[in-house]
């Protein structure tokens, strides 16, 4: 079953213990983010699943605390998203690799014949050096992504990984990929345009005929500046777009601004809603899971848009 490290965190922190203490005996896997961990969680059996980073965490700034290095230490299997998502843990990562098997989902485009899949990847620069690491939005990508993760999971620990499960869980993204397709396809086609306040949605808007803005670039690490502001507050006028959506882990100062802003040269622009983007939703907050996540974002940005 699926651990929030968060809470063995507080558990280690009130008891004075180590959180190693805290695990569970059997096979221990640990995942970067919630969107990995919740599928580890559906394709496996017999083996520990823990996730480093709770509802409401930013990976871009993610610094690991000396309870989440010793779970690193307890592992038997890291799997990380990579395309430096983890831009903080990136080395720590990369020198437990040579320990243990350490699986870097984003590797999955790295495999294919003739470039094929590793061509589908979207860079922030134009030399292509600086991937866009949430490929999580893109769910037919995200798709092959967790087959290429099952497979290397396979390898490392063959007795945790349930073949059955794994099938069922890659069908249950076929179905939500067909599901994002229907429902963007309810917004007139001019009114397609999701502004948010960090890029984490291009692949997103590449796979479902979504216009994508943002006033960050792709990790939140990046600096918004007034000049910023000032040109997203004249695109959204000029082009009178309906709304502007908040995300989950992210200050809503900037979406503030730009609201703002519209006000003041007399424009009503709405707040959508809240996204979840770079992790999972809370209990309670229907985004508790990478399928009720992107269904939420899907709905949220269908009700604002339509």
């Amino acid at each position: 079953m699926k651990k929030w490290i968060f809470a063995l965190s507080i558990v280690a922190w009130i008891c004075g213990c180590a959180e190693t203490n805290q695990l569970e005996d059997g096979t221990v896997i640990v995942c970067t983010t919630g969107m990995i961990a919740d599928a580890a969680d559906r394709f496996t059996t017999g083996c520990n699943v823990y996730s480093l980073m709770g509802p409401g965490t930013d990976p871009h700034l993610f610094k690991p605390s000396k309870e989440s290095l010793d779970l690193l230490q307890r592992a038997d299997v890291i799997i990380a998203n990579g395309l430096h998502l983890e831009g903080r843990m990136q080395d720590i990562l990369e020198t437990l690799s040579r320990r243990k098997p350490v699986i870097f989902v984003g590797e999955f485009a790295e495999g294919a014949e003739n470039g094929a899949i590793s061509a589908k990847l979207i860079y922030a620069d134009t030399r292509g050096t600086v991937p866009d690491p949430h490929i999580w939005f893109d769910v037919s990508m995200w798709k092959q992504a967790m087959a290429y993760t099952a497979s290397e999971l396979k390898a490392a620990v063959p007795r945790c990984v349930n073949q059955e499960g794994v099938q069922t869980y890659l069908s249950t993204l076929d179905s939500l990929h067909e599901h994002v397709v229907s429902s963007i396809q309810e917004i007139p086609e001019q009114q397609r345009v999701l502004i948010t306040a960090h890029d984490a949605f291009s692949y997103f808007g590449r796979a479902y005929g979504v216009e994508v803005l943002a006033l960050q670039g792709i990790s939140t690490a990046a600096e918004y500046g007034v000049r910023d502001v000032t040109d997203m507050i004249d695109l959204i006028t000029e082009r009178r777009i309906k709304a502007i959506f908040d995300e989950s882990a992210l200050s809503p100062r900037s979406v503030e601004a730009v609201v703002a802003g519209c006000e003041n040269r007399g424009f009503t622009l709405a707040r959508g809603g809240t996204l979840y983007s770079d992790a999972l939703g809370g209990p309670g907050s229907g985004a508790e899971t990478y399928r009720d996540m992107v269904r939420h974002n899907v709905e949220t940005i269908k009700n604002a848009l339509k």
